[in-house]
């Protein structure tokens, strides 16, 4: 099965997708139509838990030009060994079986998929020409082995950046107010029931809540911009994660028609010159 398939009109694919002539229907297809004057195409992602991360990492590997600072960092790869130090708890984090493959203990696993990261992350931003690095981020999301492996990463980061975030708000530094939201859930009122009740189930279970696409955001230091379908013609339409973005954060695009599943948007229309 492919996890982004190739690309596709996007006015073509919204006409195979939304036929009648329900209200519903009426409201996607405007809002594809507001998403075609920006972007000429679609690629599908598959339909797993997974679907917002694949997303949001296909897009921001498909532009990366360079290693995000985060990702440069000497004592990157050493984050679930000082974790883990402090936190005896992430022991319970629920690593994905593979199959075939005995698992080690639990934060040489995490370091490995984090170096796994750095390295693709690094590999792709220095492909300079466009096709070639679109190739490579085909490839790799061809690989369910490696692929996989980057979304557990992107966990462990989201672990990491909520517990920084809930110290902060604890010794009184200004968060950011999702940060709130994000705590003031009854399942997760801490880091360790954020763990256990939502991030170990992501993949699994269950996949991304609102409140977890700013955590992600956030872990990257990317701002997440969605289109989201269903709340055509409101001020929703198109949502940013974080709302408040940093201004040297670069942007990556998704679409979604009902908060669940996420597509992407692919090659950007050229701007007519009045």
């Amino acid at each position: 099965k492919l996890s982004v398939s190739p690309e596709m009109d996007i006015m073509e694919y919204c006409r195979k997708e939304w036929r009648g002539n329900t209200p519903v229907a009426k409201r996607m297809r405007k809002g594809y139509e507001a998403v075609a004057q920006k972007f000429a195409s679609i690629r599908r992602i598959r339909g797993d838990n997974y679907c917002a991360f694949r997303a949001t990492l296909f897009q921001a590997l498909s532009q990366a030009t360079q290693l995000p600072r985060w990702l440069q960092s000497e004592d990157f790869t050493m984050l679930p060994e000082n974790l883990l130090s402090k936190y005896d708890w992430i022991k319970q984090w629920q690593l994905k079986q593979k199959p075939g493959k005995k698992m080690g203990e639990i934060s040489d696993e995490i370091k490995e998929y984090l170096i796994l990261l750095r390295k693709k992350w690094k590999n792709i931003s220095e492909i300079k020409d466009p096709l070639e690095k679109q190739e490579a981020c085909d490839k790799l999301f061809k690989n369910e082995e490696e692929e996989y492996s980057l979304y557990e990463a992107l966990k462990f980061l989201m672990l990491n950046t909520a517990i920084e975030l809930y110290n902060a708000d604890k010794s009184g530094r200004r968060v950011p107010v999702f940060s709130w939201l994000l705590f003031a859930r009854d399942t997760s009122s801490n880091p360790c029931q954020l763990m256990h009740n939502h991030l170990n189930h992501i993949g699994h279970s269950g996949g991304l809540e609102q409140v977890e696409m700013f955590l992600l955001a956030y872990a990257l230091q990317y701002t997440i911009q969605v289109y989201r379908l269903y709340k055509y013609s409101t001020d929703e339409f198109i949502t940013l994660y974080p709302n408040d973005p940093e201004e040297d954060w670069p942007v990556v695009t998704l679409i979604t028609e009902d908060d669940r599943h996420y597509n992407i948007p692919v090659r950007m229309c050229q701007e007519t010159m009045l």
